[in-house]
């Protein structure tokens, strides 16, 4: 097992991780984004599984979130303003009427303190930020570190770690869009998904979850036997319509399996799990990915890829009977998330 790393621009270090069975993962510093996951098919191949950027001077911008790191808010803020202990916070409106992903401040746009470590069994890279207080609008300053590790089992863990002076929403995931065919050859409507829920977040018109949390079954959003993704992006009911024709909704666990994810691409034989201790994710199908960027493996199009963005809902902010999101300063976060990848022979 072994770490290069690469100086780019800037102050800018690009890690790859390289375990003795193939795989292959690379992540910048600045943004923690993930810019490629190396690994092989059912015959051995190994491509790409991630949608990425060509050229790497791409990411300072990054709109679509390729690979970021998402915080300290992962998902959408109802109207960019939440109460907390009777002071009301506001934030940078940056999605319509509402906050996305931090902002255009976020977490994605941080050049973090970046320290590799390596053992027998696993590589790594440990990223480390302070956040002060009132930085984006956010109350208290909040010590924040994530380490990505990569195992010879073929597995990619992300763990999560935080503490605050001040009560502070915290909330951090990743927002690697995955495809499984192998650098971007097909689009997602053929991978069979299989989760762990029930239970999904209603979404109106501004994808601001309504507080409302649905019953999955016999619907498109019912993964619990599996399905393809091409049943939400071709069925025309109002929630997937609402998403743009796929999804992009918080699903909550149930948390009865080992395993929260099951994806699998047929024609490659590629297998991901994903495991969590998070309550839930927000499944997004790409569908509003523009055409034309240069990636990995060719250009954009809708539907190139999938993201499983595990984390708590922001949607708690405003809504009771949801996953909180809120630290206190006697509390430590502390989430894991662990992508493996297999072959299906």
């Amino acid at each position: 097992m072994k770490i290069d790393i690469k100086d780019l621009q800037r102050g800018w270090k690009e890690y790859t991780l390289r375990n003795d069975h193939g795989m292959a993962v690379s992540l910048l510093n600045y943004g923690g984004i993930i810019t490629r996951v190396k690994v092989p098919d059912r015959d051995g191949t190994v491509e790409n599984v991630i949608i990425g950027y060509k050229q790497v001077e791409e990411y300072e911008t990054n709109p679509n979130f390729f690979g970021a790191l998402i915080g300290p808010v992962a998902g959408r803020i109802q109207g960019a303003a939440f109460e907390l202990d009777e002071n009301v916070y506001r934030l940078e409106a940056n999605d319509g009427d509402n906050h996305l992903h931090g902002g255009s401040n976020g977490f994605h746009q941080v050049l973090w303190n970046s320290e590799p470590i390596q053992y027998e069994d696993r590589v790594g890279v440990v990223l480390s930020y302070s956040r002060k207080d009132d930085e984006g609008g956010y109350p208290g300053t909040v010590d924040v570190s994530v380490t990505y590790l990569l195992t010879n089992e073929n597995e990619l863990i992300l763990e999560y770690k935080g503490v605050t002076d001040q009560p502070t929403p915290l909330t951090l995931t990743n927002h690697a869009y995955f495809n499984l065919s192998g650098n971007g050859k097909r689009t997602i409507h053929h991978h069979h998904v299989t989760i762990d829920s029930h239970r999904f977040l209603e979404l109106d018109e501004e994808l601001i979850p309504t507080g409302t949390a649905m019953d999955a079954a016999d619907t498109p959003f019912d993964f619990r036997k599996g399905r393809l993704l091409s049943d939400g992006i071709t069925e025309r009911t109002e929630q997937n319509d609402i998403a743009g024709h796929g999804y992009d909704h918080y699903f909550l666990f149930d948390h009865s399996r080992s395993e929260s994810v099951t994806v699998k691409e047929q024609m490659s034989g590629r297998v991901l799990t994903i495991k969590t201790d998070q309550p839930g994710m927000v499944m997004y199908t790409a569908n509003n990915l523009q055409k034309g960027l240069e990636l990995h493996g060719g250009t954009s199009k809708k539907h190139m890829g999938v993201c499983f963005e595990t984390q708590s809902p922001p949607a708690s902010l405003h809504h009771e009977g949801l996953p909180p999101v809120v630290l206190q300063p006697n509390e430590r976060y502390q989430q894991r998330t662990v992508f493996t990848f297999s072959t299906d022979k």
